[in-house]
């Protein structure tokens, strides 16, 4: 708490437009003009999910298997596609194949290409300075988790990814409704138990899965400020089926390498799906450099 006040009263000190407090600081509930939206689809896919835990505790094993590959496919979009093509040129994809991998990654929940990116690059810019988008150093561990997806704009593309204004990548901004209420909804052609178990439970456990990348995996314990916070978590490897992205301290130390983790004790079933498309012909230059 005191090192929030010092950090209030330093910005006081530098800004002119020091009487607006900092979002961190607002109540949990309050949105940006923009990502109000935001707010309103993960409180609705939360209070569905309960519900449906409630009526449909355990789902049959054809429910529960669409749900958890739903889950995985779309975990690969964002993995491979978001993460380790878009935002750090780790690799090259096809168009076929950045189409697909980025329909199921908006359709797990992921958003859209273009925000996904500028925002990650601007964390990797400013990682655990007090302008990281998404810092549980300085914003606390439920700002890191969650609150930042509502609370805060998305940063300049001009800026952070340029590259990345394409009309090709631009289209997902106006497919990303239809997609999402596909993947909330689909399910009721199966039922009842299937509309709550392949929408918002799978919904909310992919946001979870997602968010505790900035959460949990930047909470190394005995830094200071400024330094990196960033962590391997190897219990978080199940929530992401083992595609990599709980090897967080190894992406933050070599962010482009397109492999994240670095030996067989770390599964990278991501990295795996790359040399197969690679194999196949959608995917190319991947950066695989041995780590020092």
């Amino acid at each position: 708490m005191k090192q929030k006040r010092a950090l209030n009263a330093a910005i006081a000190a530098e800004s002119p437009e020091s009487v607006i407090t900092p979002s961190w600081e607002w109540p949990w509930w309050r949105t940006t003009v923009r990502h109000a939206p935001v707010f309103f689809w993960i409180v609705a896919i939360h209070v569905t999910a309960a519900v449906g835990l409630i009526l449909f505790p355990l789902p049959g094993w054809r429910i529960l298997l669409g749900a958890v590959a739903l889950a995985w496919i779309g975990g690969l979009g964002t993995t491979i596609c978001y993460h380790r093509a878009l935002a750090h040129r780790a690799l090259k994809l096809n168009r076929w194949a950045s189409a697909i991998l980025t329909f199921f990654a908006v359709f797990n929940g992921s958003g859209v290409p273009i925000s996904w990116v500028v925002r990650h690059r601007l964390h990797h810019a400013k990682a655990d300075t007090v302008e990281d988008i998404s810092s549980p150093v300085y914003h606390g561990f439920w700002w890191a988790h969650l609150r930042w997806l509502w609370q805060t704009d998305a940063p300049p593309v001009e800026r952070y990814c340029r590259d990345l204004d394409l009309r090709t990548l631009r289209v997902w901004d106006f497919l990303e409704g239809p997609i999402v209420a596909l993947s909330l909804f689909s399910g009721l052609y199966f039922g009842a138990c299937a509309f709550f178990w392949l929408g918002a439970i799978r919904l909310v456990f992919a946001l979870h899965a997602q968010c505790f990348v900035n959460s949990i995996c930047h909470t190394e314990p005995g830094i200071v400020p400024g330094e990196d916070s960033s962590r391997n978590v190897r219990w978080l490897a199940l929530m992401h089926f083992f595609q990599g992205e709980n090897w967080h301290r190894n992406h933050h130390s070599r962010p482009g390498l397109a492999r994240l983790g670095w030996t067989w004790r770390q599964p990278d079933v991501g990295y795996l799906m790359i040399r197969l498309l690679e194999r196949i012909g959608a995917a190319s230059e991947v950066r695989d450099l041995k780590p020092v």
